[in-house]
């Protein structure tokens, strides 16, 4: 039972080599920037695409063009969210949720009760749970409201549910460690309207990727929609093996164990479940995740050759045993 924490695939790595060794030759170094922003567009069906130094900036670049009240999923969106808009000093309102999930009735309540001007939140509610992406669009749109999806965790959809500018006005993803797109930096932001990159181009030159980056992220967008469906399969046995997990019935890329004592659960599972290189699990409550006491197994922090049916029955046979010892 072997378990590697993620790290950039073999392409990719070798893309990112033959780029470094290509550094100062302006010529191509703007053609890996195009080349990437090229592929960006047709992973996302958006007509604009910048690639940036990290999924935060991607934010930033996003925000610089709100100028009203932002509105954020109560728990399960990302930190980054709120950090960023009170540094861009945005008025902050927080929806309701069932967990970190969006009711489109308690959206449309919320957005008539508190006239945000954009709605950020992430593809997957903490990770672990998908949210009705494209039903939450059609209610911003009608409403006049921009809808942010972070898709860090849902890159290449398979379902195109997901990471799809058919169904949001802008996407901002990191392309950082251990993300479905993972070049151990970088980011990027795509939309349909040029106003939202052409408003912040300073923004966009001071937080420019490192040419090496762009390369990688040609390669890795390849291979994002096996990386992202072998996550979500291997999560899905999971739930069905694991006692008491929450959003049995949601697509995720992590496996929620709801436990009044997470941290000692934690400590246990990282004595059995090692894993080269890193580690995949965290504990609750978190707003990144969900605010209640629970154990996470991270799964899309995974290798995917760490992911054989073997490797899964044994993580879920561990932990069952340990959720067991601590009834």
């Amino acid at each position: 039972m072997d378990f590697f924490f993620k790290k950039p695939t073999k392409n990719a790595r070798e893309a990112m080599c033959q780029a470094s060794l290509d550094l100062g030759n302006r010529e191509i170094e703007t053609n890996h920037n195009r080349n990437a922003e090229e592929s960006l567009k047709d992973l996302t069906c958006h007509e604009h695409a910048r690639v940036v130094n990290s999924g935060n900036s991607a934010i930033m670049i996003a925000m610089n063009n709100i100028k009203g009240p932002v509105l954020l999923p109560d728990q399960g969106g990302w930190t980054g969210f709120k950090k960023i808009a009170d540094f861009l000093g945005l008025k902050i309102s927080y929806l309701p949720t069932n967990h970190g999930i969006i009711n489109l009735e308690v959206l449309d309540d919320n957005i008539k009760l508190k006239t945000p001007h954009s709605l950020f939140i992430t593809s997957f509610a903490g990770y672990m749970a998908e949210q009705p992406v494209k039903e939450i669009f059609e209610l911003c749109d009608e409403r006049g409201v921009i809808l942010v999806e972070d898709a860090s965790g849902s890159i290449g959809d398979p379902q195109r549910s997901l990471a799809c500018g058919d169904h949001a006005h802008i996407i901002v993803a990191s392309t950082g460690s251990p993300k479905i797109i993972n070049l151990g930096s970088g980011g990027f932001i795509s939309t349909n309207d040029p106003n939202m990159l052409d408003n912040s181009n300073f923004i966009l030159k001071t937080l420019r990727p490192n040419p090496v980056i762009c390369a990688g992220l040609v390669e890795a967008i390849k291979e994002a929609p096996d990386t992202l469906s072998k996550t979500l399969q291997a999560c899905n046995f999971l739930k069905k093996e694991i006692k008491t997990v929450l959003f049995e019935e949601y697509r995720g890329i992590n496996v929620t164990i709801p436990s009044k004592n997470p941290k000692p659960m934690a400590r246990e599972l990282r004595k059995k479940i090692p894993v080269n290189g890193g580690g995949m699990i965290s504990t609750c409550p978190r707003y990144d995740r969900i605010k209640q006491p629970a154990v996470c197994l991270e799964i899309k922090n995974l290798e995917i050759k760490s992911l054989k049916n073997e490797n899964l029955r044994k993580i879920a046979e561990i932990t069952n045993k340990i959720i067991s010892d601590f009834m």
